[in-house]
């Protein structure tokens, strides 16, 4: 009995800080969500619980929380069954801190611009119903913006939906944000608008915002991947790459020119941005790069090394030929251990 009670203990207490926090919130407040909406009360009723545009100003912190109520038992199941695995993924990479910021800031920003969206809308249409009949909740946004993070992280993994679909992981994101314009277009704006915001803010976070650990080759933190593959262009068809293009690097250069950017190393190139030390990406190449160095160094320094002296039984020293020297054992034990570093390396990267 003590090893049947103290197994779940141990499930908890191996989940990192950040993903028990934002999983106990989605089950508590989904759960107050339920037994509300079943003792009577309507949506409306709930502006200090979801997000209603009309009311949300008095109520500042449902601009976070209303993430954290998904309205039907099949959300939370689906929500439950995504979202915490993600987020432990990316907190054994990111840490406690920066997981926790990339949650906040992708659903409070786009919770904000929803609501900010909202408003306008009224202003032009007129239609009271688009402040208080519209309520926003779930974890969309987040779930968006945790594809974007795979994308930036593992682009190139297969994976497989239904035990029939098979896609790569750099295809789900567009995948969602196109469910997401077709729910929109057909009269479903709340809540599936979210989605797209949580695209941009959560890939914008990502490519320029987000902090990385350790020192760069300029002697400070490093903001965000500024790598090529990353650039805003790489989301789209080839065939609106120019405009595409033109649109980035007015909006980058217009954004740095009000220092809204963090400052680094960075250079603007045809269809994105060069890569920036400190990134991920960029991290492992200079590691990798360092160590072929390091190779090509061991392997010069043994191949030019003469071989030392021996000394014959009869105590003459004899010193080796041509075609011993030209035999030298070093540079292929260099070789061996090649294989040996750079596996090393590339787990450490990983």
């Amino acid at each position: 009995m003590a090893i049947l009670s103290s197994a779940p203990l141990q499930f908890v207490a191996s989940i990192p800080l950040a993903t028990r926090v934002i999983t106990a919130a989605t089950i508590v407040l989904s759960l107050a969500y339920y037994f509300l909406r079943w003792s009577g009360t309507q949506v409306t009723a709930l502006p200090w619980l979801v997000l209603l545009p009309g009311s949300s100003i008095f109520y500042p912190w449902t601009f976070l929380t209303s993430a954290f109520v998904e309205s039907t038992v099949l959300e939370l199941i689906f929500t439950l069954i995504t979202i915490p695995p993600s987020l432990r993924y990316l907190e054994r990479l990111w840490g406690a801190v920066e997981t926790a910021k990339f949650v906040v800031v992708t659903i409070t920003v786009s919770n904000l611009i929803a609501f900010g969206l909202n408003w306008l809308e009224y202003m032009v249409l007129g239609y009271p119903s688009l402040l208080w009949e519209q309520a926003y909740h779930g974890q969309m946004a987040l779930q968006i913006g945790v594809l974007v993070a795979f994308t930036q992280i593992i682009p190139e993994h297969q994976v497989q939906l239904f035990g029939v679909i098979k896609a790569r992981v750099k295809t789900l994101p567009m995948a969602y944000v196109t469910f997401s314009t077709v729910m929109c277009i057909i009269g479903f704006q709340c809540p599936f608008i979210v989605i797209q915001f949580g695209w941009l803010v959560s890939y914008l976070w990502l490519r320029f915002y987000k902090k990385n650990s350790g020192e760069v080759l300029s002697g400070g933190p490093a903001y965000g991947d500024r790598s090529e593959t990353f650039a805003f262009v790489s989301w789209f068809p080839p065939f609106i790459h120019v405009p595409i293009t033109l649109l980035a690097n007015t909006a980058y250069a217009i954004a740095s020119k009000f220092h809204l950017i963090p400052v680094g190393n960075v250079d603007i190139e045809a269809g994105g941005y060069s890569q920036l030390p400190g990134g991920a990406r960029a991290e492992a190449e200079r590691r990798r790069a360092m160590a072929l160095k390091a190779l090509d160094q061991r392997v010069a320094s043994g191949g030019s090394s003469p071989a030392p002296p021996q000394r014959a039984a009869n105590g003459s020293v004899s010193r080796p030929g041509p075609s011993s020297l030209s035999e030298t054992p070093a540079p292929a034990a260099a070789a061996v251990d090649a294989p040996k570093e750079s596996s090393d390396i590339a787990e450490g990267d990983r």
